[in-house]
This record gives structure tokens, C-alpha cells and sequence, in this order.
């Protein structure tokens, strides 16, 4: 879902919590009926840990003659994390991976010095109506690590840390989180939690990780009695602990992580430290340079004009 085009969210309403830095409004765009929201990069924020693009896709329906064909495109200096809450996808990449991507697994790709992959509804499911839902993050790769050879990882949703108590539904994605670690090796310190809380529920965020921000996916949150509603993403300050309660019921995913500590740069699926770099994969991608991905050798999204 990378290349789809999208104007940069936008800040929220004013707030009385000083606990929460910024909070944006993701803009949403459609994609042929598939809607898809931008949160993260941001004129007023590029990066969340290394968190530094945050696309929230559906949750939309698929009609029998619809399907979901994200043409191959390229990648440099991130690594990729799709997370679905309801659907497949069928990922193939220059590697040679092949992989239907199921609900609550974690689909790691870094792409390193570079990789191409599409992302398509699998053939089977073709021509059934399908519900689609989910997110796909990417994770700027750290100084020393941005050439690293590309690699997919995936880890199945059995293999990941759960909890259930009090009213708190949670899974650790990436990173640890009250004393559970997700099995899933990052390039720097690295938190992803999907988090449900029941009606009358509450939670603690503690303050170890060094940047923190929540995504709202469903349902109203309460942070020292201001409310949120669901699509907004809510950057915390640093070293404050955060409780997020809700009087109704809430669904939401908490990330974050340390600071890269130096800049990077973002254009259309590149991402580095260095300007220059950015231009030679968009020579490399111009001029046929990355590989190819096998099974899917036909067709390719264009290099964007600009």
C-alpha cells in the first residue's frame, strides 16, 4: 500500500492534556473503494521511534470483482511491517518469497540496500467478496544498518506474547511491553502493541520507551479527561507514564521506540540518511536496476514524476 498517493495528515483540535505533544488527523484517501489514512510522516512530525510512515488501510469490503493489486515497486533503507486485522494478502518479493500474509501474524521486510514486492489479493479468494483491514508501518533503519542485505521475516500470531486481564486484551507485536517480548529480532529498539480495552477499562503506558504514540482505531479513549475518538493518532511526551482509560470500550495500537538520533529522508518508497542516496535508487528504479520479483515479473509501479 506504500506508493498509493496522499496529502500529509493534518493537526487536531486543540487539547487540554499536557501529557499528549501532538495529535494528528490522518487524512484519508480512496483508492477505487479501498480507503486508506496517512498519519505518519507529518509536516509537523516525521518519525515516532523509528516508526516514520503509518498507513491505517480499511477496514473496506472487496466485491466479487474487486481485489487489492499493488504492482511491484521498490524499496531502500526501511524495513516493512504489515499487520492485518481481517483479509489476506499475498506478498512476493525479489527475494523469491512467496507468503499469504493472515490476520495477527507480523510480516517483516527490510529492505536494506534494496528489495521490489507486490501485494495482491491471493488468486483463490479472487471473486468473493472479502473484507480487508489492517496497517502497514515502516520502520526507518538506524545509522550503520541502512545497507544491510534485504530480508522477510514472517511470525505467525501463535508465536506472539498475549494477555487478557482486567479487561485488557493485548498483543506484543514488536519489542516488550510489561514484561512480554515479541520473538521478532528489529535493527533498533522497537515497540508495536495492538491493544483492546474493555467498557470501564484502563491501561498503563510506562515511560521506558523514549518516544510513544497510540493510533485509535475503534471506540473512544480517555487520557486525564480528555476524549478521543477513533482515527487519531496521539503522540506522547517523553518520560511521562500514560494511562489511556475508556468508558465505552476501545481498540488501539501503541508504538514507538528510541530516537534514530540523525534525520532521514522520505521519497515515495526510499528512505535514508542521505539525499543522495534517495537519487541513485531513483536512477536504479528508472533504469530497470533492482531485481525482479519472480511470479510477478509483468508488471511494475512507475517511477512518480517529480
Amino acid at each position: 500500500m506504500s506508493f498509493f498517493p496522499a496529502n500529509d495528515p493534518e493537526p487536531g483540535d486543540a487539547f487540554a492534556c499536557d501529557q499528549i505533544e501532538l495529535m494528528v488527523v490522518p487524512n484519508a484517501r480512496d483508492i477505487d473503494g479501498f480507503s486508506v489514512r496517512r498519519a505518519l510522516p507529518t509536516a509537523k512530525r516525521r518519525l515516532v521511534g523509528p516508526f516514520i510512515f503509518f498507513d491505517r488501510m480499511g477496514p473496506a469490503i472487496l466485491r466479487g470483482g474487486q481485489a487489492l493489486d499493488v504492482r511491484p515497486h521498490p524499496h531502500i533503507g526501511l524495513s516493512t511491517v504489515t499487520y492485518l486485522f481481517d483479509g489476506k494478502i499475498r506478498h512476493r518479493d525479489s527475494l523469491g518469497t512467496e507468503m499469504v500474509i493472515e490476520p495477527g501474524d507480523v510480516n517483516l521486510m527490510t529492505a536494506g540496500r534494496g528489495i521490489v514486492h507486490s501485494e495482491r489479493t491471493p488468486e483463490e479468494l479472487r471473486g468473493a467478496p472479502m473484507s480487508v483491514s489492517g496497517l502497514q508501518t515502516w520502520l526507518a533503519l538506524p545509522d550503520g544498518k541502512e545497507e544491510v542485505a534485504p530480508l522477510f521475516e514472517n511470525t505467525s500470531r501463535a508465536s506472539l506474547p498475549v494477555f487478557d486481564a482486567e479487561g485488557i486484551k493485548g498483543r506484543v507485536i514488536l519489542g516488550d511491553f510489561h514484561g512480554m517480548r515479541a520473538p521478532v529480532a528489529t535493527a533498533s529498539e522497537t515497540l508495536y502493541v495492538d491493544l483492546a480495552l474493555a467498557a470501564g477499562a484502563k491501561i498503563s503506558i510506562p515511560a521506558a520507551a523514549e518516544e510513544r504514540a497510540i493510533y485509535t482505531l475503534a471506540g473512544e479513549v480517555d487520557i486525564l479527561g480528555d476524549r478521543f475518538p477513533p482515527e487519531r493518532l496521539l503522540v506522547f511526551r517523553p518520560g511521562d507514564e500514560i494511562v489511556v482509560s475508556s468508558a465505552t470500550g476501545a481498540h488501539f495500537m501503541l508504538f514507538g521506540g528510541a530516537s534514530l538520533g540523525s534525520k532521514r529522508y522520505i521519497w515515495w518508497n526510499f528512505v535514508s540518511s542521505s539525499k543522495e542516496r534517495i537519487e541513485q535508487a531513483k536512477e536504479e528504479w528508472r533504469t530497470g536496476r533492482f531485481d525482479i520479483v519472480p511470479g510477478d515479473e509483468e508488471e511494475f509501479v512507475p517511477l512518480p514524476a517529480g
